[in-house]
């Protein structure tokens, strides 16, 4: 060995007090070869790892557990059948700690629950299973009568003529399919090989675009959709404010015999006209048609003309 650790490591380090006249390593440190797992090998009993052989429910908490689940099992033997030894494994459940015990079954070639679980059972219809129902032990004595045979092997060669056209049928169809095995295999890596180099041009057009993920291809039904579909932009808001804004500014131009009275009338003037371009607006959003207003009306006094104002019903 390479060093002292390697040695202790493999087993194979004699202390300075060990003589060949005191056994083995084991014996000289008191100890069994299998350590823990031979703590009660005066009772019989070794620690093992058992695998649950088929589902089960836990009695303690009816937890199921899986077929596949390994235990830390005490494993010791409690009778024979024949010259084959009966073995009994007891262990605890991880989900509440109780205890489980099996033995093996010999005679039918099966594991037994004895105490703390119950077996999960799994039923099938066969029918649904599309399997074969295998004879029962009376159907199998039976099988082994020649009067019995005789009597059911005309309805068992009928159903074999009715069935034979449709499983030569199928087994031809099966050989045209799976008897070139290159060509599947071909037309199959061709395939692939096609939609990867579509789906890498999709994520190049994708990035391209500036999008950090791959969109699907167009259909006539995405494209149809989207048309419905109609958002309301700043565009459209600031073009019916004009419309509105429009529709409310006077066709006759406006006299004045000051500059001082004409720019201060202008100033209220303009005001009067955002106040009602707003209200214009508001009822042409809420869907209210311009053609419902009142028609604009002339009022003169004096020289002075004043503008036209729409008049809101």
């Amino acid at each position: 060995m390479s060093s002292l650790a390697a040695a202790r490591a493999d087993n194979f380090y004699y202390p300075p007090e060990w003589t060949p006249n005191q056994g083995s390593l084991n014996k000289f440190h008191g100890q069994h070869a299998l350590r823990e797992r031979a703590k009660k090998i005066d009772q019989g009993i070794l620690v093992i790892r058992f695998e649950m052989p088929y589902n089960i429910w836990c009695g303690g908490c009816s937890s199921m557990i899986a077929k596949g689940v390994r235990f830390n099992a005490e494993k010791k033997q409690v009778g024979n059948y024949y010259s084959t030894k009966i073995w009994s494994f007891t262990m605890k459940s991880a989900c509440c700690k109780h205890e489980i015990v099996i033995q093996t079954d010999p005679q039918n070639c099966e594991y037994v629950i004895i105490s703390g679980a119950q077996r999960k059972i799994e039923e099938f219809d066969v029918e649904d299973a599309e399997t074969f129902e295998l004879p029962a032990d009376e159907e199998k004595g039976k099988l082994a009568d020649p009067f019995y045979r005789l009597e059911h092997q005309e309805e068992d060669m009928q159903k074999k003529k009715e069935a034979e056209p449709v499983l030569v049928r199928l087994q031809r169809a099966s050989d045209d399919r799976h008897l070139d095995d290159y060509a599947l295999n071909k037309a199959l890596r061709a395939r692939l090989r096609n939609q990867k180099k579509r789906v890498a041009e999709e994520e190049t057009v994708c990035r391209s675009m500036g999008l950090g993920l791959r969109l699907l291809p167009k259909s006539e039904e995405d494209s149809a959709a989207a048309k419905r579909v109609k958002f309301s932009s700043r565009f459209e808001k600031n073009r019916k404010e004009k419309r509105a804004a429009i529709t409310t500014t006077s066709i006759f131009p406006e006299q004045s015999s000051s500059s001082a009275a004409a720019k201060k009338r202008l100033e209220l003037e303009s005001k009067r006209r955002q106040i009602k371009a707003i209200a214009a607006s508001n009822l042409l959003t809420a869907g209210i048609k311009p053609s419902s207003w009142s028609q604009p009306s002339v009022s003169t006094v004096g020289a002075k003309r004043m503008p036209v104002t729409a008049r809101i019903r």
